[in-house]
């Protein structure tokens, strides 16, 4: 069953990545596209011969406008598990990335609409292979990731646009406290804070640890928190904020808890919500107490089979599956 499990999370979390062009993060024709903040619009971007369809439709699918711009635009996606992405928090901004279907690029464009008309408000092009990041809850900052290497698609910085200017600020945004630390992995899933002003996004690294990403898209700052994990299967890694965001947790595909960090001081620690066991642990250790106590009868042994049938159910496993499916 873990075989199992494994191979599925894997072909769901590159499904995704299909439907784009380039490495993640990338942007994207078709899909789902990208939800407004508030749940009540969508945007999708379509090829239309030369040009791009931007289509803007309701809570019910129903369009409600369309434009279409010159040039090959989609929408950004930044780790294959969260969907589309690009429209801060306020609602008053949409972001495009171009769609180039050769890597490394030697130029990259970003293409700024107002989401209410579609109306194309600005357009930066900077040269060099740079991908859409962050937004910073009021677009006043565009973070991106900028690909450093030709060689090896796992080398990046983060760098930021000034809006107000759409100028590329000079340096890197990087963990200051950590002069040494090499940003090197490719983005596996993320989550942002509520007042959008804080992402935090998984980074996995076959040639190192994984590690979390957290980048204060407000102060334009940045912290790395590396997790103990060499080898095995890290798209099993999974991020979810709670206590009102004061702890992200990173815990298993299956649920099973592993390490918490503190928002407030990057202190890493063991998680041990549910005694720090998976949940087929708890199942077998209850069917042997179970087992035990009914003195190995036989119809107490049919029982703890049947229970153990249930937990392997197809209604188990797919209740796991929205976790790698994009929003």
């Amino acid at each position: 069953m873990t075989r199992f499990l494994l191979v599925l999370a894997a072909a769901l979390c590159a499904a995704p990545a299909a439907l784009a062009d380039g490495i993640a993060p990338f942007a994207t024709q078709g899909g789902p596209g990208v939800l407004a903040p508030d749940g009540s619009t969508r945007f999708v971007a379509l090829a239309a011969g030369t040009g791009t369809s931007i289509v803007l439709s309701d809570g019910e699918g129903g369009v409600t406008r369309r434009v279409v711009v010159p040039g090959a635009w989609g929408v950004p996606v930044s780790t294959p598990t969260n969907g589309g992405e690009g429209v801060s928090l306020d609602g008053k901004t949409l972001v495009l990335g171009d769609v180039v279907h050769t890597w490394p690029h030697a130029r990259s464009s970003f293409l700024f609409l107002d989401p209410s008309t579609l109306r194309v408000r600005d357009r930066i092009t900077l040269h060099g292979d740079y991908a859409f990041d962050a937004l910073s809850p009021d677009a006043s900052r565009l973070y991106l990731i900028q690909h450093v290497s030709s060689n090896d698609t796992t080398r990046y910085v983060v760098r930021a646009v000034d809006t107000t200017t759409m100028r590329l600020l000079p340096h890197p945004i990087a963990d200051r406290t950590q002069r040494g630390w090499v940003m090197e992995g490719y983005p596996l899933n993320r989550v942002t804070s509520k007042d959008g002003r804080w992402v935090y996004t998984l980074y996995g690294n076959t040639k190192n640890v994984p590690f979390i990403h957290a980048l204060d898209t407000v102060r334009g700052v940045a912290h790395c928190v590396g997790l103990p994990l060499r080898g095995g299967d890290q798209t099993n890694l999974l991020l979810q904020l709670r206590n009102g965001g004061r702890t992200l947790a990173v815990h298993w595909l299956s649920g099973r808890p592993w390490y918490a960090v503190d928002t407030a001081t990057w202190r890493l620690t063991r998680d041990r919500r549910g005694g720090g066991l998976p949940w087929w642990a708890w199942t077998l250790l209850a069917a042997g107490a179970a087992t035990i106590v009914a003195g190995y009868g036989r119809r107490t042994r049919a029982l703890a089979v049947r229970t153990a049938g249930r937990d392997r159910s197809p209604a188990r496993l797919g209740s796991w599956l929205p976790l790698t499916r994009p929003r």
